[in-house]
């Protein structure tokens, strides 16, 4: 498990990787990712986007905007929890990831909440660290 907290906004993230979906003799690896969203505050937020930065083992950069996370945009009362499983293709077989999502307060307040950098290792694998 990883962990971020941003005012009081606790964002956990379980990678995992989907061998059933993968494929490494066509350099498709993919992994799925559980994370949950908890909102320890004494404020409502809502979540209106994300952004992820995703880079390979080779250090190739993508970035990910999009409004939401999977076709929604959850609204958290103080003591709710967020909830929600997606997924990553690489062409290698491990990789970084890392972001932000973007809130809103009952004020109207922007903020950025972290989401924790995590790894997505090939189960079985020599990890070394430089």
């Amino acid at each position: 498990m990883y962990k971020a907290t941003t005012r009081n906004i606790e964002v956990e993230v379980e990678p995992f990787y989907m061998e059933e979906r993968s494929d490494p003799t066509q350099n498709r690896y993919v992994w799925g990712y559980r994370v949950t969203i908890d909102n320890q505050s004494e404020e409502f937020v809502q979540l209106l986007s994300r952004y992820w930065q995703i880079t390979d083992a080779m250090g190739r950069v993508e970035e990910v905007r999009g409004a939401g996370v999977v076709g929604d945009q959850p609204r958290l009362s103080p003591g709710d929890s967020y909830q929600y499983t997606s997924g990553c293709p690489l062409a290698t077989p491990s990789g970084i990831m890392v972001g932000t999502y973007t809130m809103r307060s009952r004020t109207g307040e922007l903020f950025e909440v972290a989401i924790p950098a995590f790894s997505l290792d090939l189960p079985g694998t020599m990890r070394t660290v430089n």
